[in-house]
């Protein structure tokens, strides 16, 4: 009997290693595909040389592939609803400013999801929006800028990433708050605000500190409470006394029900990825400061954003459109 139990145990060792069976098999480490890295923002900017930089220190520090895939249009909704849409596998993730996600459920008729569609798995930084003008405008400081609008009721121009963008809000605010008439022209993100600014064919626009850096041009204003680190000789829309939105939180996302184990090993990525040098180089040329926050904290952070955002909204009397 004894024998027998020797020969039956050796043989169920046998087969557990025998090629093909389930012991044989051990579960591959995340990433063991391609990711993709949903950017949705127009290839170029800002946000996504940030995505792609981050992308490649992911890459780097697992040994996987995050690939971005650039996904822009409708202010971040087109990209948002494909991450949103996407299986919860944590093959498609979505990277960029989480307005598209607080903002548009607010401001855009029949977006097909909300602040609870998503999983919030890290924050990279914050994308910091300025009132910009072209170098050589004649407007030097903000209450030049608002006393030529008062000046001119309906006919001067700003340029904004798109309707009911947080940039759109946030002037969209000051103009409120301030009685002022001006007209508004949404661009497909803010890239292509520059041209139509240096050209004269916009009087100002809104913009973001790090991508109007290297440009001709001027920021007089930096939306928050406090100067933004990487514009420190900018008044804030705050101190200046103005109606005043937060800048805008950007990281990485996933659908809603993706695995634990997945969203923590990216959050995990995530952190390491921001502390690589190649990474941090880039961050320096934008001047963006790296401001990671985990997967608890980045939550929380979500919704209280988009609880201002309904707020805001509400307080311009602004309908989904």
């Amino acid at each position: 009997m004894t024998c027998i139990l020797r020969v039956a145990l050796a043989a169920a060792v046998a087969w557990a290693g025998w090629p093909g069976t389930a012991a044989a098999q051990p579960a591959a480490p995340y990433p063991d595909r391609p990711v993709q890295v949903v950017v949705s923002w127009q290839a170029g900017g800002v946000v996504d040389t940030i995505g792609r930089a981050l992308a490649q220190a992911m890459s780097d520090v697992s040994e996987g592939r995050f690939v971005v895939v650039n996904r822009d249009g409708a202010s971040g909704i087109v990209g948002a609803q494909a991450v949103a849409s996407a299986r919860p596998d944590g093959l498609t993730i979505g990277f960029g400013p989480i307005t598209p996600i607080t903002t548009a459920a607010h401001t855009v008729r029949n977006v097909p999801f909300d602040v609870e569609s998503f999983d919030y798995v890290c924050r990279v930084f914050e994308n910091v929006l300025a009132v910009v003008v072209a170098e050589g405008s004649p407007f030097r400081t903000m209450p030049d800028l608002v006393a030529a609008i008062r000046a001119r009721p309906d006919t001067m121009t700003y340029g904004h990433f798109g309707t009911n963008s947080l940039g759109h809000l946030s002037f969209a605010n000051i103009v409120r708050g301030l009685s002022l008439r001006v007209t508004d022209v949404p661009f497909r993100g803010e890239t292509p605000i520059y041209p139509e600014m240096l050209s004269g064919r916009l009087d100002f626009g809104m913009g973001t500190v790090g991508g109007a850096r290297g440009k001709p041009v001027r920021l007089l204003a930096v939306f928050g409470d406090e100067r933004s680190v990487a514009a420190p000789g900018v008044p804030s829309t705050r101190e200046l006394g103005l109606p005043t939105l937060q800048p805008v939180l950007a990281g990485i996302t996933v659908p809603r029900g993706t695995p634990a184990a997945i969203t923590a090993r990216l959050d995990e990525l995530c952190r390491k990825g921001t502390e690589e040098a190649s990474f941090r180089t880039v961050m320096g040329r934008l001047g963006e400061p790296i401001m990671y926050s985990g997967r608890e904290a980045f939550t929380a952070q979500a919704r209280r954003d988009n609880a201002e955002k309904v707020e805001v909204v509400r307080s311009l009397g602004l309908t989904p459109q």
